[in-house]
């Protein structure tokens, strides 16, 4: 799916979880599944968890996370001895 269709199926809204990025129709934030995700639960264990979610709304997670990452800057917080 074209990475501008995920992205609509992602919405801030200030009334809804304090404004934090979800998926359209849902409470569940974009930082939740990305979490999920990390701890290594799968796409079908959050598939199965929650009804009605899809592949395509996990997919757009990832596409937003990356989209908010390409324009952001890193600075080290501690500096490594080379």
């Amino acid at each position: 799916m074209e990475r501008g269709k995920l992205l609509e199926r992602i919405v801030m809204n200030p009334k809804v979880m304090g404004g934090k990025p979800v998926i359209k129709g849902t409470r569940l934030t974009v930082q939740y599944i990305l979490g999920l995700l990390a701890q290594g639960i799968t796409v079908k264990e959050i598939l199965d968890e929650y009804e009605g979610l899809t592949e395509e709304d996990i997919l757009a997670c990832l596409a937003f996370a990356a989209e908010v990452l390409e324009d952001t800057e890193f600075v080290p917080l501690t500096v490594e001895a080379v």
